[in-house]
């Protein structure tokens, strides 16, 4: 970013969101839309998308205007918004006439930086006159996948946005989204009259997120129960179904069973839905039981487990849902059962809708994916990254593939038959046609293209249809077969294919087992010590009565990572409170002291608090790293993790903490410069082991206070 948009960006960053630095594509992206530039920007959920439209719009001259497909979306955002200062207002169908006029005139007027409004509202003639006596500093469209129809969640009345480009063709425009394929990304290009926008790519790896899929062995409520007390009690989730009827059943047999659980679908009253959202909101430990109707916009960080009874219909719609989880970036969990009775479900749904035959095949494909995730033996991980495009070297170690690796059997000779199969056909038929062929079938149309004929005419029958359904399903998520969507969903080799076929490599495929008893039980607790989750649920409550008094979700305070950092660290002044991420200007100034006297209040019996701090103390003292970790009772790791911190927040300098001449100083520098990433891996490598983790994780925290 050059240094004219940097440093007012920068500036809005820290004082007003709290933030040191930006991550990610942000700064890029920020960049593009102040110096006005378009861009389309792909941004995993809980990667921070809002605040590449919204410092743009606070510094640019004139009112962003936030194209936002959901009021409660809006209302969130705002509320948020407000709470750091910033002058934020949304127009949509919650308003009354007065409310209404009001928000028009802090328009007219020049009093807003952000404007919220629905689609449908944008498009009426008078916002447009609206729009047209004012200053615009932006136009950013939200959840910009609705304006696919390719996409999992098409919205009709994202197609007219076009009309922003049309009619203010000056001012830049900004489409985010957490889910868009290849295809998705092409027409939300085309609709929005994108097309010399910049695209940023950030990754759609959600590393907080631990996946667990299992089969549904006839007692999935059991099952869910099991993992929420064993993993989640007393912490907030949802639970998705598939039918309004399994919503109720659901929440009222948990309710049953001591949780909170409440339902969420199209069919109940709106004042119903209104009041379990804002509860779920607002409250801790909520679960809500829902159809996929409930979950867009719920910018709710603390979410720690999101649920699925049923399969969703595609993988872009369990990663939107699954990304619901953990926006705050603190460990949580995307679990599922599925059952055969899912597949036939979403199939004979697939069948009855009134789409054209090309998107019911991509639908069918894109079931079929979402199946083949399902039954994997690999990392999940990998696959799911796979299927955007995106490629992980080295498996994730938290699926529970990776942590409990299943049983599995040797399914080389049959992917063999499969692949060969396809190959003998001429790459030009899909999964049910090649089945066929292999089940020594005697249709007509295998008689007419000659298919009786060739050496994999039924060599398959020892295979039931399901089975070798399963099969090519596996075989097109682990990359060995292409599926032609353009076309009629024919089956094509890829090059990783050839080692299989060629007997060079074995395919081993999961065993189908009963799921028995989960068998790790996590403390409710993130922490380790008694004190320090006392500490946590002081806070929380602190938080609790300050949301409550002001009538915001209390996540709008602070969210749950900062309150973590405030545990962690024990800051014991307003300064170093105000260190902290995620605490800006507005919220010290508005929240500093109530938060600092429970920390202090918690803190009081103790002389010196175990904390960075303490470490940090006994360095000034004069103690080495491993004379503190030795005197603490901690790792070498940990000390120097302390320290990492101390030297990011300006209490101590590289050199206090470790000795390096000017020449090995310089190797690591340039070691981390090769390194796009900054992680410590890589530069560890580069560099032979020759310097611990610690020691890099120091010279990284200088690097930082440099950039």
């Amino acid at each position: 970013m050059s240094s004219s948009s940097t440093q007012p960006a920068l500036h809005t960053l820290q004082t007003i969101f709290g933030y040191e630095q930006f991550r990610g594509d942000q700064a890029e992206v920020i960049k593009q839309i102040i110096n006005g530039g378009d861009a389309l920007v792909l941004m995993p959920t809980g990667g921070g998308k809002s605040l590449c439209y919204q410092i743009p719009a606070i510094v640019r001259e004139g009112v962003g205007i936030v194209v936002s497909p959901l009021i409660a979306l809006m209302q969130d955002q705002v509320s948020a918004l407000r709470q750091y200062g910033v002058k934020a207002a949304y127009l949509n169908s919650s308003l009354s006439g007065a409310e209404m006029k009001q928000v028009e005139s802090q328009l007219l007027s020049g009093e807003l930086d952000l404007l919220y409004v629905a689609p449908e509202r944008l498009l009426n003639g008078r916002t447009l006159n609206l729009f047209n006596q004012i200053k615009l500093a932006l136009f950013a469209v939200d959840e910009a996948h609705c304006v696919s129809q390719w996409g999992h969640d098409f919205r009709p009345e994202y197609i007219q946005l076009s009309v922003l480009h049309e009619q203010f063709p000056e001012i830049p425009c900004i489409a985010l989204t957490a889910t868009a394929d290849a295809q998705t990304r092409n027409e939300i290009m085309e609709r929005l009259a994108l097309g010399d926008a910049k695209l940023f790519i950030s990754g759609f790896d959600r590393p907080n997120i631990r996946y667990q899929i299992s089969e549904n062995s006839g007692n999935a409520r059991e099952q869910l129960l099991r993992f929420i007390r064993n993993e989640h009690e007393g912490e907030a989730g949802i639970v998705y179904c598939l039918s309004r009827k399994r919503v109720e059943d659901i929440a009222k047999w948990l309710s049953d069973k001591g949780l909170t659980a409440l339902p969420y679908h199209a069919g109940l009253p709106a004042s119903i839905r209104q009041q379990n959202q804002e509860r779920f909101l607002r409250e801790d430990a909520i679960i809500i039981v829902a159809t996929i109707a409930f979950g867009m916009g719920i910018d709710k960080p603390d979410v720690r487990f999101v649920a699925h009874l049923n399969l969703p219909k595609s993988i872009e719609a369990y990663y939107q849902e699954t990304g619901r989880a953990g926006r705050d970036g603190l460990p949580s969990n995307a679990w599922m059962a599925y059952g055969l009775q899912d597949v036939i479900t979403l199939r004979k749904m697939q069948a009855l809708s009134d789409a054209d035959e090309q998107h019911k095949r991509v639908e069918q494909h894109k079931l079929n994916a979402m199946l083949g995730l399902s039954e994997l033996t690999t990392c999940r991980r990998q696959a799911l990254l796979y299927y955007f495009g995106e490629k992980l070297d080295e498996s994730c170690g938290n699926c529970d593939n990776c942590l409990t690796p299943p049983e599995t059997w040797d399914a080389t000779i049959a992917a063999q038959m499969a692949l060969s199969c396809v190959h003998r056909t001429g790459q030009r038929f899909g999964v049910n046609y090649l089945i066929d062929v292999l089940r020594g079938s005697e249709n007509e149309r295998i008689k007419q293209f000659g298919h009786t004929l060739i050496s994999t005419y039924g060599i398959g029958k020892e295979y039931a249809t399901t089975e070798w359904r399963s099969l090519y399903r596996q075989l097109i998520s682990r990359n060995l077969l292409d599926v032609d969507l353009e076309g009629y969903g024919s089956l094509r080799l890829t090059e990783a294919a050839r080692p299989l076929l060629q007997g060079r490599e074995r395919l081993m495929l999961r065993k189908q087992v009963k799921a028995g008893k989960s068998g790790r039980k996590r403390s409710s607790s993130q922490f380790n010590k008694e004190a320090d989750t006392q500490l946590w649920n002081a806070l929380r409550d602190c938080r609790k009565q300050l949301a409550e008094e002001q009538g915001v979700p209390a996540y709008v305070i602070f969210h749950d990572a900062t309150l973590v950092g405030m545990v962690e660290r024990q800051p014991q002044t307003i300064e170093q409170l105000g260190r902290l991420s995620g605490i800006g200007e507005r919220k010290l100034e508005s929240y500093g002291s109530a938060f600092l006297e429970v920390i202090l209040e918690h803190i009081k019996p103790k002389s010196v608090t175990d904390t960075v701090d303490e470490t940090t103390q006994l360095l000034n003292k004069g103690l080495i790293p491993q004379a503190i970790a030795h005197q603490r009772g901690l790792t070498l790791a940990t000390v120097y993790s302390h320290l990492a911190k101390a030297i990011e927040q300006g209490e101590v300098g590289l050199s206090d903490v470790i000795k390096l001449d000017d020449k090995e100083l310089k190797a690591i520098r340039f070691a981390f410069e090769q390194n796009d990433d900054d992680k410590l891996k890589p530069v560890h490598e580069a560099l032979e082991g020759e310097y611990d983790y610690g020691v890099l994780q120091c010279v990284r925290a200088t690097l930082l206070c440099e950039a």
